[in-house]
């Protein structure tokens, strides 16, 4: 029971960081390494439970503090035409979500996207967690299977925070930036890739030299 909840504790911490923190996907070929004698679908379970929570409320993080309070109205109301646009196409997101979350790639980029929008969270909640709980029991079953033909003291070179994992994070996040400052109205409606314009606050009126009398 311990080890299941200390699983919990660290997948859960890992789901919650925004950024830069390992892969999951690591932690359950780790457990799979090093844990035979437990059971791969329960860990699998365990995990991908702790990784829907730790993304969801990272998910609702992004959604109070950067559409809430840093994000202009002007974007706000750019991101508001995909969340319309995603409201038609229920389907497609749970579908989207539930294949992606079959994958090694990280998702901490895609939730913080997601919570830009006001789609509601138990739209992408089932379908993340039905897919983490394959991919990760997945991940455990190879794990086992590793240990079988590999010395568990043996050292590995390199590491989860080479440069290629450090310049693939700083590009998504720089992915989800971009979807920002896309012209969502224009690429829907026309489809026609178009960047927004900065617009200028009301009220900063550039002023001309002053001449004294």
């Amino acid at each position: 029971m311990s080890t299941l909840a200390t699983l919990f504790v660290v997948v859960l911490l890992l789901n919650l960081v925004p950024a830069f923190a390992p892969p999951t996907w690591m932690a359950m070929s780790w457990v799979g390494f090093n844990i035979s004698e437990g059971n791969p679908f329960v860990f699998a379970v365990v995990a991908a439970s702790a990784a829907t929570i730790g993304r969801l409320v990272l998910a609702r993080f992004a959604r109070s503090l950067l559409r809430g309070r840093l994000m202009r109205e002007s974007d706000r109301e750019n991101i508001g035409v995909v969340e319309e646009w995603l409201k038609k196409r229920r389907k497609l997101t749970v579908g989207a979500f539930f294949l992606y979350a079959l994958g090694p790639l990280p998702s901490n980029y895609l939730f913080i996207a997601y919570g830009l929008s006001g789609m509601p969270l138990r739209v992408i909640g089932v379908p993340f967690f039905v897919g983490r709980t394959i991919s990760y029991s997945a991940w455990a079953h190879l794990g086992r299977i590793a240990s079988a033909y590999i010395d568990p003291e043996s050292e590995f070179e390199g590491g989860y925070l080479s440069g290629y994992f450090v310049i693939t994070q700083l590009a998504l996040l720089g992915f989800v930036y971009l979807l920002t400052k896309l012209d969502w109205k224009v690429l829907i409606g026309e489809r026609k890739l178009k960047w927004r314009r900065s617009i200028k606050r009301p009220g900063l009126v550039e002023r001309g030299p002053t001449t004294k009398h």
